[in-house]
């Protein structure tokens, strides 16, 4: 009798589980090839952690405290403190948060809508060049995001079961995520759609597990702003993002956050892709109607985000908002990929539903599958160039608007050479993550060649 660890175990452990690994191992060895970035940002949160180990505090200078929540500095100081205090050993620290969200992300994906979106939403995450931008910056947007999503995934475990001491566990994720950056607030939106779909009917329930999510954060950060600031709950609010305006002659206009979704975030066959599968299942939400309410939480996740970046950046002419939509809307990006991704499970439920079809219907089906296909591979095509292109660059520069030259920048002091061991590993890395593709694929494939070619026999 074969062991737990035995050869048979671990050969169907890798091979049930090769496709993620492939997505993890092959952007990492994507990622060795890239950066790290930095800005003044980065210089400005590397100096409050460093902060953190000679004062114990997150000072930029000795008094002057960081303008932002305290947690992120904190576990970056302890990385910094074992490995090394410099922008290139703490990017590989944000480098493992992007790793552990791209896990998340498939997590997310094969709960909500099954294991072939988990894993095409977790490819496109990872390869999104904002995603491969931000996951070698040395900021504290990758930590807070991976927090999030953790809350969101035990969260919805929470919702589904009714589970009081799921929920605290959720709770404490939001806690950490939100004094980590306040953008955190955003995953309370995907939290609250999904739990008024599930509608709760126990009101007892509902009050223990709201009292129990909502405490954590609450004791967290009456601990830090009161008792230890002394500055009150309400100093979160006096955050320079809320006071600095945008400089006399820059105009923002109401589409900047859709300008860099469009151009630098996503790119334009992402965004098709998006609209794509937002459309076309509308058409066919007969065929899964839970698919089609995932992809309205999801929705409704993402226009908030933008939302609120137009209006603060455009509506309140805020400078912080307006140039920082990179990191504004970075929660929306996995919403975007699940949405993406849900193309491959869509593909795989209309295709197994056309038999009972018309033909008119089947050939509509068809194309939506053909479409879908070419849309993901354009995309993926598309992310290996940007991500070549990151590689060699020495400067970067995130408009807002395309005719203004105001934006999000970074410097890249270790650009890539062409032909160079660094862009070899690169693509390496996306072969290793194509090939789970494969994998994950082949029994499809090789079913689907036996039906086409097997000899018709007739019987008389």
């Amino acid at each position: 009798m074969r062991t737990m660890f035995g050869k048979y175990n671990i050969r169907k452990l890798l091979s049930e589980n090769y496709p993620l690994l492939s997505i993890l191992v092959g952007i990492t060895l994507v990622s060795i090839s890239i950066g790290p970035f930095q800005n003044w940002d980065t210089d400005y949160e590397l100096q409050a952690a460093a902060g953190v180990i000679k004062w114990s505090m997150p000072f930029t200078t000795f008094g002057k405290i960081i303008n932002q929540p305290p947690l992120g500095f904190y576990v970056e100081a302890l990385f910094l403190r074992i490995f090394g205090a410099s922008i290139n050993m703490g990017s590989w620290l944000i480098t493992l948060f992007g790793l552990g969200s791209t896990v998340l992300v498939y997590l997310i994906g094969k709960e909500l809508y099954g294991n072939p979106t988990g894993l095409a939403a977790a490819a496109l995450f990872a390869l999104t060049p904002w995603e491969l931008v931000l996951s070698r910056s040395f900021l504290i947007d990758a930590q807070c995001l991976f927090l999030s999503l953790l809350c969101l995934y035990v969260g919805i475990f929470a919702i589904r079961t009714n589970a009081i001491k799921l929920a605290f566990v959720s709770g404490v994720f939001f806690a950490a995520s939100f004094l980590t950056k306040y953008f955190a607030v955003f995953i309370l939106i995907p939290l609250l759609l999904l739990y008024v779909y599930c509608k709760p009917k126990i009101f007892k329930i509902i009050l223990r597990q709201l009292t129990v999510f909502i405490v954590p954060a609450f004791l967290c950060s009456l601990i830090w702003y009161q008792v230890v600031l002394h500055q009150g709950v309400l100093y979160i609010f006096h955050n320079s993002d809320f006071s600095l305006l945008n400089p006399e002659g820059v105009i923002p206009s109401y589409a900047f956050a859709l300008t860099f979704l469009r151009n630098y975030g996503l790119g334009y066959f992402f965004v098709v892709a998006v609209v794509f599968s937002l459309f076309v299942f509308f058409f066919f939400r007969k065929e899964s109607l839970k698919l089609y309410i995932f992809d309205l939480i999801c929705l409704g996740t993402i226009v908030p985000i933008v939302i609120v970046n137009t209006l603060l950046g455009a509506g309140l002419n805020l400078l912080s908002p307006y140039t920082n939509a990179i990191k504004y809307d970075y929660f929306a990006l996995p919403f975007f990929c699940l949405v993406a991704g849900s193309l491959v499970g869509k593909c795989l439920t209309l295709f197994n539903s056309r038999k009972v079809e018309t033909k008119p219907r089947n050939r509509l089906i068809l194309a939506f599958i053909v479409t879908s296909a070419m849309l993901l591979a354009a995309i993926l095509i598309v992310d290996f160039l940007c991500a070549r292109y990151l590689s060699l660059s020495k400067y970067l520069l995130f408009k807002t608007q395309m005719n203004q030259g105001s934006g999000y920048s970074f410097f890249n002091y270790t650009p890539t050479s062409p032909g160079s061991v660094q862009m070899n590993i690169q693509y390496a890395g996306f072969a290793v993550l194509l090939s789970g593709f494969s994998w994950v694929s082949r029994s499809k494939i090789r079913n689907y060649c036996r039906n086409s070619f097997k000899p018709n026999v007739r019987v008389d």
